[in-house]
């Protein structure tokens, strides 16, 4: 099938730069649990308090749209309920990010993928220095952000991963990657949550362009005794919030990581 590139590109800068990347982990989102007295922090990294306390951590890649609203809520959830902290680069600080909407030629998805990509590289180094961050981490992400998640070869890491979260991205062929490349070791915890009729990756999207596909990451991890595949009938592509994926995500988070 080809695809009708009907979407719209917007923004000329196509990589990184060192700086881009530094304010993209500066400027970005961190939420800290309250300990010793103290109450939640939400801020930048560039910014946070000394804490004498350390937390695990979750390390999230966002969506196409950036730091939305209910990554704000899902990380206060996070930080509140279940003492993670929880930071998210922010990709816009790119000047002039290339952005766009959908459907566009997968070359250009391929691009934002590549750009995603040296953010979560460049995170899990800095994040492996933070005084708040006690070594264990859960890597996740959100659509467009849980594409290099899925495809992060965590292989010799400065810090313990201890499972991953891939919101509302199959980890399939589709159009929006020229391969879904998805590189998780079979023996590493792993969460798949996605509306049942995603509007983007599953076959409710008329440009979805694999109608083999599943609109999940069942066949993909098929060999991981580890992984859990959670559908929700009739939920959004955008479902941090809703209580199936809080409750889902709470029992991974307690199977994930190691007592201490």
């Amino acid at each position: 099938m080809t695809i009708d590139c009907t979407g719209a590109i917007t923004g000329t800068a196509k990589a990184h730069t060192r700086q881009s990347l530094e304010d993209g982990w500066n400027q970005g989102l961190l939420v800290l649990p309250p300990a010793a007295g103290e109450d939640v922090y939400t801020g930048t990294p560039a910014a946070a308090p000394l804490r004498k306390a350390a937390f695990p951590a979750m390390l999230f890649m966002h969506g196409s749209s950036g730091i939305t609203e209910q990554i704000r809520i899902f990380a206060d959830w996070l930080a509140r309920s279940l003492g993670l902290a929880v930071v998210v680069p922010d990709s816009m600080q790119l000047p002039e990010r290339m952005t766009y909407t959908s459907p566009i030629a997968r070359e250009d998805y391929e691009i934002i993928h590549a750009l995603r990509r040296a953010e979560l590289e460049n995170a899990v180094e800095q994040l492996a220095r933070q005084p708040w961050f006690n070594g264990q981490a859960i890597l996740a992400g959100t659509s467009e952000g849980g594409v290099c998640v899925a495809r992060f070869n965590g292989r010799n890491l400065p810090l313990r991963e201890a499972g991953r979260i891939l919101f509302s991205w199959s980890c399939e062929d589709n159009y929006h990657v020229r391969h879904h490349e998805t590189d998780i070791p079979d023996s590493l915890p792993v969460l798949n949550v996605m509306s049942a009729s995603d509007k983007f990756f599953s076959q409710a999207n008329s440009f979805l362009d694999n109608p083999e596909a599943l609109g999940h990451a069942a066949r993909t991890l098929a060999g991981n005794s580890e992984a859990a595949i959670v559908l929700i009938p009739g939920a959004p592509h955008t479902l941090l919030n809703l209580p199936q994926t809080r409750g889902a995500v709470k029992a991974f988070i307690e199977r994930a990581l190691v007592k201490k």
